[in-house]
């Protein structure tokens, strides 16, 4: 009985003093701040490639700045630059021997604007036979850093258009692959493919907090800033803006809060990288790029936070944690909740995949436990990618509360006490 009181008693005072040191700097007050910039009709829907995404890039480094985080490394501000390409595809000319093939008979992975390939042109060639795993093979020639033409055996013409799923825009691609329909290598052939090619940079947001006796470990706190931009027409009442106040400002919101909070407390034994990706909105291109930019074995844990600004199906004080059966992620931020009035649930929309549809997949395709946190009905959020998600529908209260309850359910894995397990990496 006594040893139970000293443990109520004990979970009790370091939950006041977590909440007093939390009030001062994780509030609904400072919520507001940054939602009404970020989800402002100014930043007309913060679309990747606008200048106003780089307005808001801007706002949030500012505060990572005031915050006292520092640059990660290698950068010299707490920027990401990268260049993101675009290849649309003009025209297809092929002859194979003496037959001319038309275009859904080939497809070009490349991004240069012009292709003009024969059989003396020092391409590799490789052949895809009835045999093999279209797919599979496909995959390993593609990882090749080498120029190549690949004959793929007509058996597989109606997953042939598959193979443009490999077709992305994407960073630059350093070597071009020709796919074809063909049943053997010809003894001449003539290939010219043409594109137009866009570059357009693109900005991820970034700062850590150095960890004090294990810096080489690193727990990263993430959301994406962009949105949808605006609408091509206004509607009756005149919005033509996807403020994106939910999707993800609150998200973003969280990151920018976490940060300052665990700097002021100076507590961290883990490095924390704290970053607001680009482009999730069409395609995740932020966080690839973030994923091909960081040792994934040092990442012992992601919290990805999206959509947190209304209230889950179980109403205030909750939300859930997709992937949550992945690894031990959930169970250690429920254990590190008791005695809340705070809860963490298994995500209850399995049949939407949102494990795979949000920035923390490129990392858990890695192994790390990478998962996303999020409040939001997906079965039926009213202002999800509509014109209509503003600020005035978020519940700032409960959104803070949230964030709260991500700080104080983090702090075995920040403090080192906890690692959680990694993520089977997918064959």
């Amino acid at each position: 009985m006594v040893k139970s009181f000293f443990s109520f008693l004990i979970i009790f005072c370091s939950s006041n003093l977590f909440a007093q040191k939390a009030e001062a700097v994780l509030n609904a007050k400072e919520a507001l701040r940054i939602e009404n910039f970020l989800a402002s009709d100014a930043m007309k829907g913060r679309k990747t490639g606008t200048p106003e995404i780089d307005k808001a890039a801007d706002f949030i480094a500012a505060d990572f700045k005031k915050s006292g985080l520092f640059n990660y490394t290698g950068l010299k501000t707490f920027k990401q630059d990268f260049i993101y390409v675009r290849a649309k595809h003009l025209s297809t000319k092929v002859i194979l021997d003496t037959i001319s093939l038309s275009d859904n008979k080939t497809i070009a992975i490349t991004h240069d604007s012009l292709l003009i390939v024969n059989e003396l042109s020092g391409y590799k060639k490789f052949t895809i036979g009835k045999e093999e795993n279209l797919f599979s093979r496909a995959t390993e020639i593609i990882a090749e850093n080498s120029n190549s033409i690949i004959f793929v055996d007509p058996i597989f013409i109606y997953d042939f258009m598959r193979l443009k799923r490999y077709k992305k825009d994407d960073l630059k691609f350093t070597s071009s692959k020709i796919f074809v329909l063909s049943n053997s290598i010809p003894a001449k052939y003539s290939i010219e493919i043409k594109h137009k090619i866009t570059e357009i940079n693109y900005t991820n947001v970034l700062g850590i907090l150095p960890g004090k006796s294990k810096k080489e470990e690193f727990v990263v706190f993430s959301a994406h800033y962009d949105h949808l931009g605006t609408a091509a027409r206004s509607t009756v009442a005149g919005d033509s803006v996807y403020n994106g106040a939910n999707d993800d400002a609150a998200g973003t919101t969280a990151v920018m809060m976490l940060a300052n909070y665990f700097s002021k407390l100076k507590n961290n034994e883990r490095t924390l990288i704290f970053v607001a990706f680009t482009a999730e909105e069409i395609g995740g291109y932020g966080s690839k790029y973030f994923s091909t930019h960081i040792n994934a074995d040092k990442v012992v844990a992601m919290f990805n936070l999206e959509m947190i600004g209304t209230e889950s199906k179980w109403g205030k004080n909750s939300a859930y944690i997709t992937g949550f059966e992945k690894s031990n992620f959930g169970k250690i931020l429920q254990k590190n909740l008791e005695g809340t009035a705070f809860k963490f649930e298994p995500d209850p929309y399995p049949s939407q995949n949102l494990f795979y549809r949000s920035d923390n997949a490129t990392l858990a395709a890695l192994g790390v436990p990478a998962h996303t946190i999020s409040t939001s009905k997906m079965d039926s959020e009213p202002n999800y990618h509509k014109l209509s998600d503003e600020v005035g529908t978020l519940d700032m209260p409960n959104m803070t509360e949230v964030i709260k309850a991500i700080a104080l359910s983090s702090k075995s894995i920040i403090s080192g006490k906890d690692t959680p397990s990694r993520v089977e990496i997918q064959k």
